[in-house]
């Protein structure tokens, strides 16, 4: 089987930080496992902000945060946009299309409906991370 190129959303990424036995924790390992991690220099840093809000020190240490981040950056394939893409009602979201399209995925997992009211675009599903693990989870 051929692996799928996905597109993971910061929100998706944050959620398995924080909570090891969550849906999108199992997501995240199905998808370094088995498929290719497509990975901007915008979400990287859009997720490395949002992991050092103060509000997370309960979930997770300053250690495994750094951690986290060590192996997204390890186990993803870094895209440079290539394209620029206006077509989301959040603006803010744009970056996710625009690194889906200019590294060819096949997926973006998230849980925005923001962007999961656009699937498919252009040929790329957008689901979220239980409709994923239902439905093209590998195994």
């Amino acid at each position: 089987m051929t692996s799928r190129r996905c597109v993971l959303d910061t929100n998706v990424l944050v959620s398995a930080a924080l909570f090891k036995q969550s849906k999108p924790s199992k997501l995240v390992m199905d998808v370094y496992q088995n498929e290719i991690l497509l990975m901007s220099d915008e979400v990287l840093e859009e997720l490395a902000n949002v992991l050092k809000r103060k509000k997370f020190n309960r979930y997770i240490s300053q250690e495994d945060r750094e951690l986290f981040l060590e192996v997204i950056v390890n186990r993803s394939v870094l895209i440079e946009s290539q394209v620029k893409i206006e077509v989301c009602r959040d603006p803010k979201d744009n970056h996710i299309l625009e690194l889906a399209t200019s590294g060819e995925a096949d997926f973006i997992i998230t849980g925005d409906q923001d962007l999961l009211v656009l699937t498919p675009f252009q040929d790329i599903q957008i689901v979220t991370p239980d409709v994923w693990l239902t439905n093209f989870r590998s195994r």
